[in-house]
Parts: structure tokens; C-alpha cells; sequence
């Protein structure tokens, strides 16, 4: 049995009730079993419990977070239960969605009342799919009248559509869906997206890699779109064509772990897989680590910037320079860098550039 929980976030009247319908049809059809898991936000409102009837919007999104959590559990618990092969558990928004409307101290105690992370909380999901609000590109289209929870004007819209990317700027498998082919194009893509996360037929990855100047490390901390990861990435042995390696991602103190096998098709494309462990899993895996090449260490900077997402590695080992990666549904997509990354040259067919490369002990 195989199953991904996936995220459909966005700013308000971003097409996500639709978008649930699209899904639904189109993984039923590839032989899915697909569970929705509805927005904890609405329910609650609807039901009577408001940011004004609590005692303030810090405690309504402490609730909102505890209600999430559980059934989130609750739903994962039955999706084993269920007798088929391939199962798409999809959350209509997530945990981290209540980071948008809270402070910094807020969300903290938020996360401290539920006995969590905010690591554990945003990896938890395998994908984060976000739709952009029709306010910014389709201010025409956008209307507060089909949801009774939503009362955001279009400039309040916008500015909250930026504190969604922000909250989940760290995801690996984090995906902005913008208004720019119309609402149709909007829904394809977003159904795309998420087959090519799946790997259907394939799970491919795209990936395009740039070495640029070494980046103004205050000046990314600085970005409200962007986090910082840090990694520690260790090459297995392998008997096999597949690169395989397990990664430590995390930061403060709070760290996930995974196993990825990679396998080239061409020089943009790759069969990629990977698995979530535990850290047991992880500790035991290290004793077959490749002997030939030292662990990765890096920090990561994720960005979000216009409707791309950046994976910004900086090396220990270098002073000047760094590697910016993008993953891309299509290879002819157009890549519009942030002002803040001078590019010095693409290295996506370079070896030398490559992790595994760089692990080698010479």
C-alpha cells in the first residue's frame, strides 16, 4: 500500500473547491483511492467558533491547530485500513496554515500546546500545493459570496495569499499555481502537478541547477519568503545503477530524515523515489554509508519568489560561490530569477557541480 498526503493551501478564492472536484476525478481515474480531509477553518466557523467568540485569534488557531492534528490522525489510521493499493489523502489547507494569521510568539505557544514542531508539523505532508488567490491576476473573478467564512477584501487577499507561501517556504515538494493561463489552465496544472509528484507514469523529477555569486546570507534571513534548512546529506553503498542517499533536514534542533534513490534518464530528468524514516531507520542505514565519499553538510535557503521556488545551498567548503536549483513540471518553463542571485553560469550536466561529486574523497 502507498500513501501521500498532500496539501491544497492557497489564498482565498483561489479555485481549491474546485480543484478538490478536478483531483478527485482525475486520481479515481488512475486508480486511486482519494480521501478528503475538510478545512478545519471553515468547520469551525460555520459551526460558531470564530476568532471574535474566542478570546482572541491566538486561541481559535491554538483549537484549530489541535483539531487538525487529530483528524489528520484519524483519517490516516482508516486510510490503512482500506484495502487497496494506492491511497491520495488530501488536506483541504494544513497544519501550518495557521502560521499566515498569528505572530511569531503566538504561533510558538501554538505549537508548544499541541507538543510539536514547526519541522515536524510542515513535513509531515509529502506535497504542498498552493493556489494563488484570483485577487492578484484575476481580480475580475474574485468574490466573497460562495464561502461564508470569507470576508478578505482584494488588497487583504493578496497580502495573506504572501503569509501562506511564507508559512510553508521550507517544504521540499512545495508548488505555486498561478493565475496566469486562466482558470481552466489554473486547474490542469494543479492536476499536472500533483501526477508528477505521484510519478504518473513516472515519478520524474525536472531539475535545472545554477552556480551563482555566493548569496548575501543577512539580506535571504531578512526575506519573509524565505527559510533556511539545514541538511546533512550521506551516500550509500549501492549494487545498483541508483544513487542512493539518506538526508538530515531540519533546523533548531528539529530534524526529519528520508532515503532517496535517484536514477538518471537524461540530463534534465530522473526517476526519483523516496521514502520517509524514522530516525532509527536513519542511524541504521549510516553504517552502510559509501566510505569513498564524506557526508554533504549545507544550509539550505528556500525561496519563494514570483510564483517559483528556489532551493539555495551554501557549502562550508566555499566562499564565492553557491548552487540555486529549481524543479520544473515542463523543461521549456522560463526560469525568472530573484535580483538577489547573480547567476554565473547553469551546471545542470556539469558532474563536477554535483553532490555526489562533491561528497568524493580525493
Amino acid at each position: 500500500m502507498t500513501i501521500n498526503k498532500i496539501v491544497i493551501t492557497g489564498g482565498p478564492c483561489a479555485g481549491k473547491t474546485t480543484g478538490m472536484s478536478r483531483i478527485q476525478n482525475a486520481f479515481t481515474q488512475r486508480g486511486y483511492t482519494v480521501i478528503f480531509i475538510p478545512e478545519t477553518a471553515s468547520e469551525l466557523i460555520c459551526a460558531g467558533v470564530t476568532p471574535r467568540t474566542c478570546s482572541s485569534v491566538a486561541e481559535f488557531q491554538k483549537s484549530l491547530l489541535k483539531l487538525q492534528i487529530e483528524k489528520e490522525k484519524t483519517f490516516e489510521y482508516a486510510a490503512g485500513t482500506i484495502d487497496t493499493d494506492k491511497i491520495l489523502i488530501v488536506c483541504d489547507r494544513g497544519a501550518l496554515d495557521g502560521k499566515a494569521y498569528l505572530e511569531e510568539d503566538d504561533f510558538a505557544a501554538a505549537l508548544k500546546f499541541v507538543g510539536t514542531n514547526e519541522i515536524e508539523l510542515r513535513d509531515n505532508y509529502d506535497a504542498v500545493f498552493h493556489l494563488v488567490t484570483a485577487a492578484k491576476g484575476a481580480e475580475n473573478f474574485y468574490t466573497t459570496e460562495n464561502n461564508n467564512a470569507r470576508t478578505e477584501t482584494i488588497e487583504q487577499a493578496s497580502a495573506l495569499d504572501d503569509k501562506l507561501i511564507s508559512a510553508w517556504t521550507g517544504h521540499p515538494h512545495l508548488r505555486i499555481i498561478d493565475n496566469e493561463y486562466g482558470f481552466d489552465g489554473k486547474m490542469k496544472r494543479l492536476i499536472s502537478e500533483i501526477a508528477t509528484f505521484l510519478g504518473e507514469p513516472e515519478p520524474y523529477e525536472i531539475e535545472r541547477k545554477f552556480l551563482i555569486e555566493y548569496p548575501d546570507l543577512k539580506k535571504l534571513e531578512s526575506l519573509p519568503n524565505c527559510e533556511k534548512v539545514e541538511i546533512i546529506q550521506t551516500y550509500l553503498k549501492s549494487d545498483t545503477d541508483e544513487e542512493v542517499r539518506i538526508r538530515q533536514r531540519g533546523s533548531k534542533g528539529n530534524y526529519i530524515y528520508f532515503e532517496t534513490r535517484k536514477k538518471a534518464i537524461s540530463g534534465l530528468k530522473r526517476v526519483e523515489v523516496e521514502r520517509r524514516l524514522t530516525k532509527d531507520e536513519y542511524l541504521e542505514l549510516l553504517m552502510n554509508a559509501d566510505s569513498n565519499k564524506r557526508p554533504i553538510r549545507k544550509d539550505r535557503y528556500c525561496l519563494a519568489d514570483g510564483n517559483q521556488y528556489f532551493e539555495i545551498d551554501v557549502y562550508p567548503f566555499w566562499t564565492d560561490k553557491a548552487i540555486v536549483e529549481i524543479e520544473l513540471s515542463d523543461p521549456d518553463e522560463e526560469i525568472r530569477f530573484p535580483k538577489i542571485l547573480k547567476v554565473i553560469k547553469e551546471v545542470t550536466d556539469d558532474i563536477e557541480y554535483k553532490n555526489s561529486s562533491l561528497a568524493k574523497i580525493k
